[in-house]
């Protein structure tokens, strides 16, 4: 964690910042809306503020985190945060020895009740004693897009048990199952086998509902004779992955085959061509562009990536319009697709790290069209 602050305080330096907050927008019930604050402290709890100047790394949490905090953030001094926000803060302040100076606060990290309540305490301050709040820019999204070697490792094993699950349940699932209980079973698997959970709602959607890219799973019987989407990641010692397949009950139809291998020529294009100091956008178009040819660009319209890592969804963007540059030691999904009403839809993702300037690939789940207990059904 002090590697991280290092780099952290060079950033403030860079962009004349005296002290960082970091916290998080709301409670972290589920174990993943802190990330910036679980990045550089190691601490977990739900609740809590990090305050981190050249000098100092503050941790500011109340009574229920004084020993989690003591025993997770170990490169952080304890700040007792009791009772209201302006009870505190300012104290915390003058301690951080932020009086007259530049103070940042992550756009992402508060609510604009947050700032309201900070920007009011700061005002009741006596004026030789106030820090001046600035917006300051992603600098801890900017360090966790880049990964290291304890991250990689278990980014990865997160991945293998994402495509452990994967097997285990496209080797089980047959018409009939609804998609609620495949997504179910998915999600017991992972419990089962170590997992901390899911990094997501796992998606199962079958026939004219995989049309939607972020359909849920329905009571809905999944029957012979159409494609079915399954999206579903793992969390597993606070790390995420992220892996979509489609299936085929039966012999595909020639509208599925057609789409399909549409959709999987996209994605080896991205993966084949992908380097390091391309952008965001100059990415998702090396797969947009194959789909386009074939006539369904309309039928693409979500970005080809994103990175992965303490959150399923974090920096680089893998979008249209995006200025986020590729560099070595970044994890992202590669995931185009294409959605038709009336029909349902085909996505094939699978996760990368950027290594030597280009894509190694992270998943190893297979891609085949149609899997082994499909082909029970009769086909």
């Amino acid at each position: 964690m002090s590697n991280r602050l290092e780099r952290l305080r060079q950033k403030m330096a860079e962009v004349e910042l005296d002290g960082l907050l970091v916290s998080s927008p709301v409670e972290d019930t589920f174990g993943n809306i802190g990330a910036n604050r679980r990045y550089l402290s190691g601490f977990t709890g739900s609740m809590g503020y990090l305050l981190i100047t050249q000098e100092m790394a503050l941790i500011a949490v109340d009574f229920r985190y004084y020993e989690q905090a003591q025993r997770e953030a170990t490169g952080f001094t304890l700040f007792p945060a009791s009772g209201p926000l302006p009870d505190w803060f300012p104290s915390l302040v003058s301690k951080a020895g932020l009086a007259g100076k530049r103070l940042g606060f992550q756009a992402s990290d508060i609510t604009v009740a947050t700032y309201q309540t900070i920007t009011k305490a700061v005002k009741d301050m006596p004026a030789s004693q106030r820090p001046r709040l600035l917006a300051a820019p992603p600098l801890v999204e900017q360090l966790r897009a880049i990964k290291d070697a304890d991250e990689l490792a278990a980014i990865q094993r997160a991945v293998d048990l994402g495509d452990e699950a994967f097997v285990a349940i496209a080797q089980r699932i047959e018409p009939g199952w609804t998609e609620a209980q495949a997504a179910w079973e998915i999600e017991k698997y992972i419990r089962e086998h170590g997992g901390e959970g899911v990094s997501f709602e796992v998606i199962v959607a079958a026939g004219p509902w995989a049309a939607m890219p972020h359909a849920y799973p329905r009571d809905e019987r999944i029957q012979k004779g159409e494609p079915i989407l399954i999206d579903m990641g793992v969390r597993l010692g606070g790390y995420c992955s992220d892996l979509s397949r489609t299936l085929f009950f039966g012999q595909p139809d020639e509208q599925f085959d057609k789409i399909y291998d549409i959709v999987l020529t996209a994605q080896l294009t991205a993966e084949a061509l992908i380097r390091k100091d391309m952008t965001g956008e100059q990415a998702h178009l090396l797969a947009h562009n194959v789909i386009a040819e074939t006539g369904y660009g309309e039928n693409f319209g979500h970005g080809l990536g994103h990175g992965v890592g303490l959150q399923v969804h974090e920096m680089p963007r893998l979008i249209r319009a995006s200025k986020d540059v590729l560099a070595d030691g970044m994890v992202f999904t590669i995931e185009p697709g294409i959605y038709v009403s009336g029909w349902g839809g085909v996505r094939i993702e699978d996760m990368v790290v950027l290594e030597n300037g280009r894509p190694r690939m992270l998943t190893k789940a297979p891609k085949a069209r149609v899997v082994a207990a499909a082909q029970k059904s009769g086909s």
